[in-house]
């Protein structure tokens, strides 16, 4: 998947439908002049709703369309017949999208099963025909309920991207090349930080025609949590992921502290993704001997597994690729 296709993050604007109106209408036929009212309930306006997608990876599909309107209930009508409901609207996104209130921001519902169906916006009630208000001391009620008005709104949608392995690492850290090493993906790559704004997705081709699924999350920086950078946006897509593969390159002041703050910073966003199995990937490691990496060695974090990588050179991916199957295993 192409940077250019991957959408996490949309604004929508939705409509539901107006309830059609009660019908006013006096039973009339040959021998029966005063067959009293009857007339129809108005029928519902259409729904909003959000269906899940299990095929789908990303919101792209709503970057051009972003207003949804349903259509209005038919009126009600003679023999008290209900009118017809308006049409529904289906908003298909992927598994892990987030809906939330376009003004305040407050969080809605998540959608985390296959097909699973959520109105968002109900469709306005359809008015009372007349032939509910007869009474006792009004025998022919020449009035009926309009229908209710349908709702509207702006809607946020997120979307946490589901994946086998996130990398996790400061920017220039080498996750792109990574992905790029081992799957068909083609993320952005250049010498400079943040080459990556958008996660990136790969399959990762394994032995016996066995896969699984990379996402290349954009760089950290310390104060991530709080916003800084690239902030939120992009650490929520980390908490879908089973296993976290730390990217920290050979060339780096201090290994240790890196890891440090890259785990503080996940740890502030979420502490449950401290939980997940961590798995660390010293990167660029092709400049290194094995006197150099025997030195690395002694100053790396005793918490976490680890293994030297080039992406470029080639070394230590087959290594990488067994392990991470391994830990998805558990």
């Amino acid at each position: 998947m192409t940077e250019g296709n991957f959408v996490d993050y949309i604004k929508i604007f939705a409509s539901s439908g107006n309830g059609g109106k009660g019908s006013v209408h006096l039973h009339r036929e040959k021998y029966i002049t005063k067959g009293g009212p009857d007339g129809g309930d108005g029928g519902r306006g259409g729904h909003i709703i959000i269906r899940a997608n299990k095929e789908m990876w990303t919101l792209f599909h709503l970057k051009f369309k972003k207003h949804f309107r349903a259509t209005e209930g038919h009126g009600g009508s003679k023999s008290r017949s209900t009118g017809k409901d308006g049409k529904d609207i289906f908003i298909n996104v992927p598994l892990g999208t987030i809906i939330r209130d376009g003004e305040t921001q407050k969080k809605l519902f998540e959608i985390t099963e296959d097909k699973q169906e959520i109105i968002l916006l109900k469709g306005g009630k359809g008015g009372r025909g007349n032939w509910h208000f007869k009474s006792p001391t009004n025998q022919t009620p020449r009035y009926a309920q309009p229908g209710v008005d349908g709702l509207e709104g702006w809607f946020q949608l997120e979307l946490k991207i589901l994946a086998d392995v996130g990398l996790v690492g400061f920017p220039n850290a080498g996750k792109s090349t990574l992905l790029a090493t081992i799957t068909s993906a083609k993320p952005k790559i250049a010498d400079y930080a943040f080459t990556t704004l958008k996660p990136n997705l790969g399959i990762v081709k394994y032995r016996d025609f066995r896969s699984f699924v990379m996402a290349d999350i954009p760089g950290i920086i310390e104060g991530a949590a709080e916003g800084k950078g690239l902030g939120h946006r992009f650490l929520r897509h980390i908490e879908r992921n089973s296993t976290l593969l730390f990217m920290i390159p050979a060339d780096s002041d201090d290994i240790q502290n890196e890891y440090e703050i890259l785990l503080n910073e996940l740890r502030k966003h979420n502490p449950e993704l401290i939980d997940k199995q961590r798995l660390l990937a010293i990167s660029k490691s092709d400049m290194l001997d094995d006197e150099l990496k025997e030195e690395i060695e002694k100053e790396l974090p005793k918490d976490i597994p680890y293994l030297f990588i080039s992406s470029i050179a080639q070394q230590g991916i087959t290594e990488l690729k067994d392990k991470l199957w391994k830990m998805l295993q558990v």
